[in-house]
């Protein structure tokens, strides 16, 4: 204990950047010195990552239910900081930026308890340390806001010993809301064991049924790793409702769980039916415009919308753009659209920072969102230094823009991209941005969140793609939307400063690791430049100052801000043909997305309006022979028919330009036809043979 006092003191007189104690025991002990602690002592030691502010932090190890500053075993940091954080705020000292540092080890006494005191000088946290006992890592901590206070039992790892964590899926996010059909579970696992796993026996079931059983090996998964993975059974849900998943392991290494009271994961997720489809509808016209929010509900100059992932909800978010400085606002719709309509707004107390100048919102799966800043500097300190980019949001709000420590209520903020002028969702966390500052699309993977007003970035994955440049709009004003096609992986961008899409196979290209031309640059995971990916033009004329863009089946929507037109295009084969537009009454369209029920929705930016548009229903014109038709749509086929099974038709199919298509002659009614039509809308005029009737009916072909 002399020894330590004497260290601390060193400490203070040279103004070290790590304790005098961590880096003595660099020094002075190895692996055998776990041998020299007693009986029933053993070996405990700390592994501290910091931030990107390293200064900012300090650290203390007090026995029992202890208080920081009282009978400190060890301590490390900026000791100015202190237990009380009374100092002025980002003082000088303590440990380095973005590195790790290995204390101790101490011998303490096994089964008794200690606590792990952090402090943080700013309140965002952002410190991890990894309590290790003679080597084996025990417990992983991450440190979050002003002061934290961690209690742990000085006691021997198990050899087998596992956890599950949140569903995640890498094809389709195992989110809290999955539509009706296969849904592939999966989860993240950690080793919390002192023996690397090699194999294991995975289960899962649905509601209490049957158990699904999959045998993994060939691993290799050492202590504290963390392994995604994912059933290669399908869970086949068809029944709407909520549901309640359980995971769990059952072997490890062909061993039991030693501790097998934190094995099974437990969620409950929603089944409900997909968007519907109803896109070809509007080529029929005959849609009507509806307004659903405006200024009376606080609609200001919005930009963009989505709905939340929960369709079942049918929650409509909105950003309005706001001013730099004050940061834009969120009015969130219930109920949208319907009788029973509500909304109410949100500002982040941070806004200012996290979502200053909002130009794009776009919603994952697991229930978070992330927003584009359209500004260079979220820090709004001239030209000097490029610092923005996407932030990470709640979308329960119970969260989003509650107070969470002075740091605002994000979830998480990366800063490679100023002038950010569009998001698009990929999978869990994984976000597109287009940096208008850089002119390319970059794809931002923010992984774990570091929970609401934290800082830590440290394990964030960037990757940048380049070859093709792209331009935000000269003026300003009309942001550049993207959407990712999430079957078939083409992310689909709005070029508005070069009036064209384009669209980039996300699964092609080459990485190479490389660092940003500006700054202040972030430490990160990864930070890389992908060269040599495939990519195309889908549309290159026809708009004027494109904004918008939404995606149905082989419809692709882009809005025009300067004509107010929603442009409607083809596009299963490149490049994409236009198939007919919507003249809407917008005086200044910029996001478009289609709602639960199929109908398209648009934020108006100069009219602050939220608008959505109902389609055409699909009706008999003239019933003289009161026909019907069924299913409709369908993508197989269908039958026209009525009870009068003895009626003999003609048949001519029209498309809405009046081009036939096809004629049948002599069909018996009640006939099932398959006729061999591309996706679209359809008239179709009915003759009964050698009478003077006739019915019109309109029919939708979908995929």
């Amino acid at each position: 204990m002399l020894f330590l006092l004497l260290c601390k003191l060193t400490v203070l007189i040279m103004n070290r950047l790590f304790t005098c104690l961590g880096l003595t025991v660099l020094f002075a002990f190895n692996n055998s010195a776990y041998a020299q602690c007693g009986a029933n002592e053993a070996a405990v030691s700390l592994e501290v990552e910091t931030d990107d502010y390293g200064y900012e932090g300090y650290w203390e190890l007090t026995p029992g239910n202890g208080t920081c500053g009282v009978n400190t075993i060890a301590w490390g940091g900026n000791q100015v900081v202190g237990c009380d954080m009374i100092a002025e705020q980002q003082n000088p000292g303590g440990y380095a930026n973005n590195q790790t540092f290995e204390e101790g080890p101490w011998c303490l006494i096994l089964g008794n308890q200690y606590t792990l005191h952090y402090r943080d000088d700013w309140g965002d946290g952002g410190f991890v340390f990894k309590i290790k006992v003679d080597g084996v890592i025990l417990q992983e901590i991450n440190g979050t806001g002003l002061g934290d206070d961690f209690t742990f039992t000085v006691e021997t790892p198990p050899a087998y010993n596992v956890t599950l964590a949140s569903f995640i899926n890498s094809t389709r996010t195992m989110g809290y809301y999955q539509t009706v059909g296969d849904v592939f579970l999966s989860a993240t696992l950690t080793n919390l064991g002192s023996e690397t796993i090699t194999s294991m026996e995975l289960n899962y079931r649905v509601d209490g049924g049957e158990t699904i059983t999959e045998t993994v090996s060939g691993l290799s998964i050492e202590n504290y790793e963390v392994l995604k993975f994912t059933y290669p059974t399908p869970w086949n849900a068809t029944e709407i409702g909520i549901h309640s998943l359980e995971m769990w392991v059952s072997l490890i290494n062909g061993e039991a769980d030693q501790v097998p009271e934190n094995d099974l994961l437990t969620q409950e997720i929603e089944i409900g039916p997909a968007k519907l489809n109803l896109i070809d509808n509007y080529q029929i016209g005959n849609y009507s415009f509806n307004v659903i929010a405006n200024s009376s509900d606080e609609i200001d100059h919005p930009t963009d919308l989505d709905y939340h992932s929960t369709w079942s909800l049918n929650q409509l978010w909105v950003i309005n753009k706001e001013t730099a400085n004050t940061g834009g606002t969120t009015i969130v719709i219930d109920n949208a659209g319907q009788s029973n309509q509500s909304s109410e707004f949100f500002q982040d107390g941070n806004a200012w920072h996290f979502m200053s100048l909002p130009t794009g919102i776009a919603f994952s799966n697991n229930g978070n969102f992330a927003t584009s800043p359209g500004v260079f500097d979220a820090n709004h300190q001239g030209t000097a230094s490029a610092f923005t980019g996407p932030t990470l949001w709640s979308g329960d709000l119970d969260i989003f823009a509650q107070p969470s420590g002075g740091n605002g209520s994000h979830l998480d903020m990366l800063h490679e991209s100023p002038y950010s002028q569009g998001v698009a969702w990929e999978i869990d966390n994984v976000f597109w941005i287009f940096d208008g500052y850089n002119n390319d699309i970059v794809r931002y993977d923010f992984v774990d969140d570091h929970n609401p007003g934290n800082s830590y970035h440290g394990d964030a994955i960037v990757r940048r793609y380049s070859d093709e440049s792209v331009a935000k709009d000269p003026a300003g004003i009309v942001p550049s939307h993207m959407i990712l096609d999430e079957e078939k992986k083409w992310l689909y961008v709005v070029d508005n400063g070069n009036r064209r899409i384009i669209r980039i196979d996300i699964t092609t290209g080459t990485q190479s690791p490389t660092e940003p031309s500006y700054g202040p640059h972030e430490s990160m995971e990864e930070y890389v430049t992908i060269t040599d990916y495939t990519w195309e033009v889908v549309v290159n004329q026809g708009l004027n100052k494109p904004a918008g863009i939404e995606i149905m089946g082989e419809r692709l929507m882009v809005s025009d801000y300067e004509t107010g037109k929603i442009h409607v295009y083809d596009i299963s084969s490149m490049p994409a043909s236009q198939l007919f537009e919507i003249q809407t009454p917008a005086q200044g369209i910029m996001g478009i997305v289609t709602a639960p029920n199929g109908e398209i929705v648009y934020a108006d930016h100069d009219a602050s309006e939220i608008v959505s548009i109902s389609p055409a229903v699909l009706s008999i014109d003239d019933t003289e022979l009161n026909l019907s038709i069924y299913p409709n749509p369908s993508s197989n086929g269908f039958t026209i028919g009525n009870s009068n099974s003895n009626q003999v038709l003609d048949i001519d199919i029209f498309d809405v330009a009046g081009r036939r298509i096809e004629s049948f002659s002599n069909v018996k009614s009640g006939t099932f036809m398959n006729p061999k039509l591309s996706a679209g809308a359809y008239i179709i005029n009915c003759y009964e043979v050698n009478q003077n009737k006739k019915s019109t009916l309109r029919f939708i072909q979908s995929k």
